[in-house]
């Protein structure tokens, strides 16, 4: 375990530092940590820390071998709590071009709420000025990385063209803590006295924020919290799908449910003549024909948690026009096999399988996959994939 970080204890930072004492203060964070998780765990075969007193600048000259794993190894998650955007914006690019786990924490300063605290990607985070600056800054980054390879950027998030900037809406890439509550306190009002002894000596590094954003010490707490939590279920092979979109009201669900249902039901119709020999449900080709075996309840898990109200294909959000389909026309449409898809993505869908037999074979590979590893992860499969 790689600790990286550049500051120090203050008194100042004790209201919400979970392991560092008042004899602390002056000394290294990742030190201090590094201290009590030893206290915790003395034997270092078990427990391999290697703390870092150093600032990540996205300078690779400056950085050395800061983000490199050990050798033979990867990392298998990286968490960011940076609050600098520039530099929080350059970690996460690099991780997404080199295919690092990435899970990050939004801003807790001027927050009390622990009920408004979120799990989503990076897109999602509302009422987050910070999170609102990073994906202004990965936007710019990425448009810039574009145009020097002469591509464009075909949608606003970059799913399209399958570029890095996909992470801004693919949590299995980079994951966000954020708090959706207004801010309630600002940047503490410089004073009289550090205006007239000048501001650049308050702060501990050139260039970065030197006015106090008050913080309630529960905050930055439970957010680690929800950021420890992410990370250990993802090693320990046991991820969750958070819940990180608005419900979807009845109306909507009762409508999608109804045109699932209908539209199943014409091509078990338009199929039934193809019927196998002594079979009920399948075709010639292999093919199944049946009930949808879902209930109207069942499509509020699958948009709002499974699919978090977006097109599995395109990355599309609310605002277009969603709908489930059945992505394995061999499997019955059970909950672990429909994809939400937009209009424009289930007629491209709906025709390549009229043209191969399979819809799934006229998508990337990648879209594929991600797709796949989503519905794997629905906890209502009335079968195993």
């Amino acid at each position: 375990m790689r600790l990286v970080d550049f500051d120090q204890v203050t008194l100042s930072s004790l209201n919400r530092h979970a392991v560092a004492k008042l004899k602390d203060v002056g000394l290294s964070k990742a030190t201090v940590l590094c201290n009590h998780l030893r206290d915790i765990c003395p034997d270092p075969n078990r427990l391999i820390l290697d703390p870092v007193a150093k600032m990540y600048t996205g300078d690779p000259e400056r950085d050395g071998g800061m983000l490199e794993p050990p050798k033979g190894r990867e990392w298998d998650v990286l968490i960011d709590a940076i609050d600098d955007v520039p530099t929080k914006a350059n970690l996460i690019s690099y991780c997404a071009k080199n295919n690092i786990r990435v899970i990050s924490c939004m801003g807790a300063g001027g927050k009390a709420d622990p009920t408004r605290i979120h799990i989503s990607d990076l897109r999602s985070a509302s009422r987050d000025p910070l999170a609102t600056a990073v994906r202004q800054k990965l936007r710019l980054m990425g448009k810039k990385d574009a145009k020097v390879r002469g591509e464009k950027i075909t949608n606003g998030s970059g799913v399209a063209n399958g570029g890095w900037l996909s992470c801004l809406d693919d949590d299995s890439k980079l994951s966000v803590v954020f708090s959706s509550e207004k801010v309630v306190c600002k940047l503490a009002a410089i004073t009289d006295e550090q205006k007239e002894e000048g501001m650049q000596n308050f702060g501990a590094v050139d260039n970065m924020r030197v006015r106090v954003l008050p913080v309630l010490g529960t905050m930055p707490a439970l957010m680690g919290q929800a950021l420890a939590a992410v990370a250990i279920c993802e090693i320990g092979k046991k991820p969750f799908s958070p819940l990180g979109a608005e419900r979807v009201g009845r109306n909507v669900r009762h409508k999608i449910y109804q045109h699932l249902t209908t539209r199943e039901r014409k091509f078990e119709a338009d199929q039934r003549p193809n019927l196998k020999e002594g079979l009920k449900s399948c075709t010639t080709s292999g093919i199944y024909i049946g009930p949808v075996q879902i209930d109207p309840d069942d499509v509020e898990y699958l948009m709002a948690e499974l699919w978090k109200n977006k097109c599995g294909i395109s990355g599309e959000r609310l605002g277009t026009v969603l709908e489930l389909y059945r992505w394995d026309k061999t499997r019955p449409a059970t909950p672990n096999n429909l994809v939400l898809m937009s209009v424009k993505s289930a007629q491209k869908f709906e025709k390549d399988f009229e043209s191969f037999g399979d819809g799934r074979l006229g998508l990337d590979p990648n879209v594929r996959e991600r797709i796949e590893t989503r519905l794997k992860m629905c906890i209502l499969g009335a079968e195993d994939v």
